[in-house]
């Protein structure tokens, strides 16, 4: 048991690592000023080639679910973290995000029913003081329009997760995500439209980096983020994604040749002791009883 836990544990943290290379390629190589269609060509195409895997339509209340699921955890979402992006620099941005466990905790006590235990608290308290040890710095100026994007970004994305896990599977793992991308990609299409008029043009190296985002910072993330919701409890799960803005310092600080400082390496000691910490407890021996589960 203990074994499986800490394979679903390894699956789920390639979806944060790979989120955390994200805003590098979304800053150096994406086009500015286009959050809409850069959500739109984020989504659509890796759900339009998962969905060519898995061949299968929603049926039932799957058809509404997958919308609601695609507009909280890609489409709405995509859009706001693009703005972020631009408005505010990435360690705030990112700051901001590191709160994902408790969010995730929270809707999950309301939605689910699941109160978190006190260690998986402790474990996120743990771990969102060493990302903001890790993310701090001196930032004269926060745009308050990106802080807002940030959280709602947040609370979506929080909110979606975990109703996906409330929900259950409607289908294939491949099926279920492909849904939520199409239909996430499918409902910014006329909102970009009215809002940003004609798509823009794509050079070779923002081609490059789409299909990066898309197939690796996506499709391939996300089948291990909802991967690990189905075999770990939501808390936990929130408590990984930590490892978003961990992977964005070390990418930059490894790119520019900076050199983490002492209070950066206390931080990455802090959310890896976090992320320990909520592991779950192992199974009980053989021929002992376990203790009684609330």
């Amino acid at each position: 048991m203990e074994d499986n836990r800490r394979r679903w544990l390894l699956v789920t943290a390639i979806a944060p690592v790979a989120w955390g290379t994200n805003y590098f390629v979304t800053h150096e190589y994406l086009p500015s000023g286009h959050p809409l269609y850069g959500a739109v060509l984020r989504a659509l195409p890796a759900g339009l080639l998962l969905l060519a895997f898995a061949r299968s339509r929603p049926r039932g209340a799957w058809w509404w679910r997958s919308v609601v699921l695609g507009i909280c955890n890609m489409g709405a979402f995509f859009a706001l973290i693009y703005v972020a992006s631009q408005l505010l620099p990435v360690s705030v941005a990112s700051t901001i995000m590191s709160a994902t466990p408790l969010t995730m905790a929270l809707f999950a006590w309301m939605l689910l029913g699941a109160r978190p235990a006190p260690r998986v608290l402790l474990g996120a308290g743990a771990g969102i003081a060493g990302v903001c040890l890790m993310l701090g710095g001196g930032v004269e100026r926060v745009n308050a329009g990106g802080v807002l994007a940030s959280l709602a970004a947040l609370t979506m994305s929080s909110c979606g997760y975990v109703l996906a896990k409330k929900w259950g599977s409607g289908g294939e793992l491949i099926a279920t995500t492909a849904w939520q991308l199409v239909a996430g990609g499918l409902v910014l299409v006329p909102v970009a439209i009215v809002v940003e008029g004609a798509p823009p043009s794509l050079d070779a190296q923002a081609v490059a980096g789409f299909a990066y985002v898309g197939l690796v910072a996506t499709a391939a993330a996300y089948l291990a983020w909802f991967t690990g919701l189905r075999h770990l409890d939501a808390a936990t799960v929130g408590l990984v994604g930590l490892l978003n803005p961990v992977t964005g310092v070390l990418l930059g600080t490894t790119l520019s040749g900076d050199r983490l400082s002492f209070g950066q390496v206390v931080g990455l000691v802090l959310v890896l002791g976090g992320i320990t910490m909520s592991r779950p407890r192992r199974a009980p021996r053989r021929g002992t009883v376990p203790e009684p589960v609330s």
